[in-house]
């Protein structure tokens, strides 16, 4: 079997020493020997001196590499949309199988790739996408094929996880965290994919496809980072015995309209500590998954990282590579159930809110007034001074904490609003959803 490797950096130089080192392992579990034919690189001349190959086999020319008639096989693990799109739709309509860490592709374009991949007769692996090492998407398509999945809940962003976790260890805030993740390498130098969301969201949408059977894009995920958690937050969350993570929430269900349907989000979240994904740690990905039959399952790693991606990557050519091998492909798209995606308005969860209100009689009664008008009942009440806001205002500041029953997010945002608009509330200091709890 000969491999034509896309990309050479963290991910890709793990690649190229796994194959070396374990040659003799790969070639007894595919059943014929793991050749690289060529590896495409954009920097041919760069020292290379530690990869365990021969410094001919690098080139430029990535599609030139592709249609090679000597490559069955090839691995992508340069990322981005184009010209990575271009360059697998090539080899797969050619019947090339391809193994590919490229989530954002897949997330966006997918289902051109699986379009492209059931024209050419050819396997789409992609393991490595989501939550590095961690064994999931093979899971969530083939393990749990039998069975109906209604939720997926994870924490598959080790940067942010990092952030929220030291936030909560030391008391810092969100910019003192982030420069300590910065210091120690959990952050890129432009953290925006991480702590905005984005890279969480195009997860969240391979694992709602996989899940559900149904073709679900980044641009269909609510998505929400973390830069507005606060060190005020984390306190009122230890408070409650709860801890803040960026989840990502994939779920099936009816919706208003009674219609089965799919909501897929991403968004910090408190949960009590109580919950399994409360304990993860660091840089760590954890996946919690919730199916019919098979009830609760976890799936806990490392998430990200060159040797644990590469790990990923290796296993899913051994598979195509056996495939090839047997004459078949099994690695097909499933889009059967088509689910609409429910607007994140219809998503449906509890709150917490902090507002910094005038201290005065009656502020509560108002207060309460307002959560009643949209629809939302609150559970919990929690009044603490506070810094007053307006040194004249009458009667000083005080800080509620208001904790809701389960709600529509378009009635909490509705509350919200009016709840700005009224003179006593100095200004909603924060609000956050609270999952995995009754």
């Amino acid at each position: 079997m000969r491999l034509a490797i896309l990309g050479c950096g963290t991910v890709g130089s793990e690649v190229v020493r796994l194959i070396q080192s374990q040659s003799a392992d790969l070639t007894a579990r595919i059943g014929a020997p793991l050749e690289i034919a060529g590896i495409a690189v954009r920097r041919p001349g760069r020292d290379r001196a530690g990869l365990p190959v021969d410094p001919d086999i690098f080139t430029t020319d990535a599609l030139g590499l592709i249609k090679r008639d000597d490559v069955d096989l090839v691995v992508e693990v340069v990322g981005g949309i184009e010209p990575a799109r271009s360059w697998l739709v090539e080899a797969l309509r050619a019947g090339k199988s391809v193994v590919t860490a490229n989530k954002a592709l897949l997330a966006e374009d997918g289902g051109t790739l699986h379009d492209a991949a059931a024209a050419g007769g050819a396997d789409l692996y992609y393991e490595a996408a989501v939550a590095g090492a961690i064994p999931l998407l093979r899971p969530l398509r083939d393990s749990l094929h039998g069975d109906t999945i209604t939720q997926v809940t994870g924490i598959v962003n080790g940067t942010t996880n990092f952030i929220l976790s030291a936030m909560d260890a030391t008391g810092a805030g969100f910019t003192e965290a982030l420069e300590e993740a910065t210091a120690l390498g959990y952050a890129e130098a432009d953290p925006t994919a991480d702590i905005e969301g984005f890279d969480a969201a195009a997860k969240a949408a391979i694992l709602a496809s996989l899940a559900f059977h149904t073709r679900v894009t980044a641009a269909d995920v609510h998505r929400e980072g973390i830069t507005r958690v606060t060190a005020a937050d984390v306190a009122s969350a230890k408070a409650m015995g709860c801890t803040i993570k960026l989840l990502c929430i994939a779920s099936r269900g009816t919706g208003a309209d009674g219609a089965e349907s799919v909501s897929v989000r991403v968004h910090p979240a408190m949960i009590p500590l109580t919950h399994p994904l409360a304990s993860v740690g660091d840089a760590f990905n954890a996946v919690f998954v919730e199916a019919e039959a098979a009830g609760q399952l976890m799936f806990y790693g490392r998430g990200a990282g060159g040797a644990p991606t590469a790990s990923a990557v290796l296993g899913d050519v051994v598979a195509v590579a056996r495939n090839r091998i047997a004459g078949i492909c099994t690695a097909s798209e499933s889009t059967y159930a088509a689910l609409p995606v429910r607007p994140m308005g219809e998503a449906v969860t509890r709150y917490h809110i902090s507002l910094d209100v005038a201290d005065r009689p009656g502020v509560l009664a108002t207060v309460a007034n307002v959560f009643a008008r949209q629809g939302v009942s609150i559970a919990t009440v929690r009044q603490a001074s506070a810094e007053p806001v307006d040194p004249a205002a009458p009667g000083g500041d005080a800080i509620l904490v208001i904790v809701t029953h389960r709600a529509t997010d378009a009635a909490l945002a509705a509350t919200v609003e009016e709840l700005r608009g009224l003179d006593i509330v100095r200004s909603v200091a924060g609000v956050l959803r609270v999952e995995g709890g009754s």
